[in-house]
């Protein structure tokens, strides 16, 4: 049970206490990343670093994207009403969508101009990059690696998908700022096109993190069951009260950051209709219990074949 009392102390966060932290963590990113992209396309200007400039609109997209985060999170917050009985969980995952097609669509951007640049093979008339631009790289990447593992923190501590998502837009930034310190330096050891081929692997990048957060979204969105090790532990669960003689099913769905579950017993027979209820009622119990993250538990009650 040692796992299972580790996920009741990590998932045990209350809706007011998941508000006030994915908005505190929103506000410090925000301010974070206005600032950074006004230092980076400066210094991406000044310094005439196409690499640069394309980091600072990545970065400059993870302030839409924190918006996007912070609305998200809001309406995944409201409590259920009459339109809306099972909650708002998936407005998370609508926010994540929308966060994965924004991500690629800067990427999409930042990679056609830089194909372009390499395609056109005037690489004599590319400018080199100032060591401002270099600076600004170094910069960048200490302060979104920082940006990813503040969010990331938080993403887990509340676990919630909209901020993870922000979290890994930070880590791409961080890595796409990698590519541009290479390109820069590249271009300025006498290979100008290397700036452009930076601003390519920075595309990339960037597609790939789109993909992921996607992905993830669309598991929730779509009933995914839960991890075989969480259904395991749900199984021993249940399987503890000594009036279950056993599992006939066991479905699981994740509906946002919750799991819904429904589950099929069985007990002894003789059992009057009371007897039974009270068996499927401690079983609920004690789901609820040790798996906070659990909202909704459907527990039917057959009867053992030997009793029919």
């Amino acid at each position: 049970m040692k796992k299972i009392e580790e996920t009741t102390r990590k998932a045990t966060v209350t809706e007011a206490e998941f508000q006030s932290t994915a908005n505190k963590v929103s506000f410090v990113t925000i301010v974070g990343n206005v600032v950074l992209s006004v230092v980076k396309l400066l210094a991406g200007i000044i310094a005439h670093s196409w690499a640069m400039i394309s980091d600072a609109v990545h970065s400059a997209s993870d302030v839409f994207s924190t918006f996007v985060v912070i609305i998200g999170i809001k309406l995944a917050s409201k409590e259920p009403d009459k339109e809306h009985p099972y909650g708002h969980e998936r407005m998370e995952c609508v926010a994540a969508i929308i966060l994965a097609v924004v991500l690629f669509i800067t990427g999409l951007g930042i990679g056609a101009d830089a194909l372009q640049n390499i395609l056109n093979g005037n690489y004599s008339e590319l400018q080199v990059p100032g060591i401002l631009a270099l600076i600004a790289a170094i910069v960048s990447i200490i302060s979104k690696e920082a940006m990813y593992r503040y969010t990331r923190h938080y993403a887990k501590k509340i676990d919630s998908g909209a901020l993870m998502a922000d979290a890994w837009h930070h880590r791409s930034d961080a890595l796409s700022s990698i590519g541009a310190l290479i390109g820069i330096e590249g271009a300025r050891l006498g290979f100008p096109i290397m700036d452009s081929v930076a601003s390519l692997v920075i595309f990339l990048f960037i597609v790939k993190a789109a993909f992921d957060i996607f992905k993830d979204a669309m598991d929730k969105m779509i009933d995914h069951s839960c991890d075989e090790e969480t259904q395991k532990q749900i199984y021993d669960c249940v399987m503890e009260n000594e009036n279950v003689r056993g599992i006939d099913l066991l479905q699981t769905r994740i509906f946002g950051n919750k799991i819904y579950v429904d589950l099929e017993i069985l007990a002894d027979g003789s059992y009057t209709l009371r007897e039974a209820h009270n068996i499927a009622e401690a079983v609920h119990d004690d789901i609820e219990k040790n798996f906070p993250k659990v909202k909704h538990i459907m527990v039917h009650v057959n009867p053992t074949a030997a009793e029919e």
